[in-house]
């Protein structure tokens, strides 16, 4: 189970899922600000992969709104996420590592995962294999690709509540 999650958000494949958009090779992104997203901002818990999802995001601050992500199975730390939307050349690119429940890292020290912006539309930010989507002021889906062992990819739906 550990090598999935380890390929958990590191894959844009090339498929065409229900909620998720690749960026083309020839495009670029489109101009966004942070603004554009704050609403994503807060402390939000869910269920997936047999546990609890936890993810705090803070609200815009020196170009970028951070964010860490926890996935706790049978009472344990499967694995921490940490990362931020960065406003970088007119848009945005989402960007996180990935760290066991000690803290080690899963990418090389200089590499993060990077999924730059495609579109924005209404209540999604769609990034490269990676959607964030606005239900209401309290609940959130994010929608990942996510390649499997086999080569093949599936795209995974997080729901997430707003904690008071």
């Amino acid at each position: 189970m550990q090598k999935v999650l380890i390929l958990l958000l590191c894959f844009s494949a090339n498929c065409f899922a229900q909620n998720t958009l690749s960026l083309p090779a020839t495009s670029s992104s489109p101009k966004a600000t942070l603004e554009d997203v704050s609403w994503i901002a807060g402390h939000w818990k869910g269920e997936a992969f047999g546990g609890v999802t936890e993810e705090i995001w803070s609200p815009p601050l020196g170009d970028s709104m951070m964010f860490v992500f926890k996935l706790v199975s049978e009472g344990k730390v499967k694995f921490y996420e940490a990362g931020h939307i960065q406003y970088k050349n007119e848009t945005l690119v989402l960007q996180l590592k990935h760290f066991d429940s000690s803290l080690k890292g899963w990418e090389e020290k200089e590499e993060t995962v990077d999924f730059p912006l495609v579109r924005l539309e209404g209540n999604r930010i769609y990034f490269d294999g990676f959607t964030i989507e606005k239900i209401s002021g309290n609940e959130i889906n994010m929608y990942v690709v996510i390649g499997q062992k086999d080569g093949s990819s599936e795209e995974v739906k997080f729901n997430y509540k707003k904690m008071e």
